[in-house]
C-alpha cells in the first residue's frame, strides 16, 4: 500500500450482508486506520436481519447501515476491492487490488447459518488487517 490511509471497497450483490459485516470488522478493527466502504450491485431496502443479529453477538452494531449502490467513484477511489459474489458487475481498474472471497450468501438464511459465515469473514478481515497495517500488531 503507498497510500496512507489505506481504503478497502467491499462488494456483494445487495450489500445486505457479507459486504456489510465485513465493513463492520475492518472498521471495529482498524479504528480510523482505513477508510472503509462497502456498496452492493443492487442493493438490498435493508440489511439482513439475521447479519444484524449476528452481528450484534460480537458487540458489532449494524442496525443503523444501510445498503449502498456500487458506484465507478467507490471504486477508483479504493486501494482494495473485495467482491463476495458479485462477479463481473464490479469495474476494473489498472493499480487496485482485487480480491474475490467465496462465501455462502446470508440470504434468506436464519441466524444459525449466518455465524459461520461472519466468522469467516472475521478471519479473512483479520488477515488483511495484519497485510495493510503490518505494524498494528494484532487487533483487539
Amino acid at each position: 500500500m503507498t497510500a496512507a490511509v489505506p481504503s478497502v471497497l467491499f462488494v456483494c450483490v445487495h450489500n445486505a450482508g457479507r459486504s456489510q459485516m465485513a465493513a463492520a470488522f475492518l472498521t471495529h478493527l482498524t479504528r480510523g486506520r482505513v477508510q472503509v466502504r462497502s456498496a452492493g450491485s443492487a442493493p438490498a431496502e435493508h440489511v439482513n436481519p439475521a447479519v444484524v443479529e449476528a452481528m450484534n453477538e460480537v458487540g458489532i452494531d449494524l442496525a443503523a447501515e444501510l445498503p449502498k449502490a456500487l458506484t465507478v467513484e467507490a471504486v477508483q477511489a479504493s486501494d482494495v476491492v473485495i467482491t463476495m459474489g458479485c462477479g463481473d458487475a464490479c469495474p476494473i481498474f489498472p493499480g487496485k487490488r482485487y480480491e474475490d472471497w467465496k462465501l455462502d450468501d446470508p440470504a434468506g438464511q436464519g441466524i444459525a447459518a449466518v455465524r459461520p459465515i461472519r466468522d469467516e469473514i472475521e478471519i479473512r478481515i483479520r488477515a488483511l488487517v495484519g497485510e495493510l497495517l503490518p505494524d498494528a500488531g494484532d487487533p483487539a
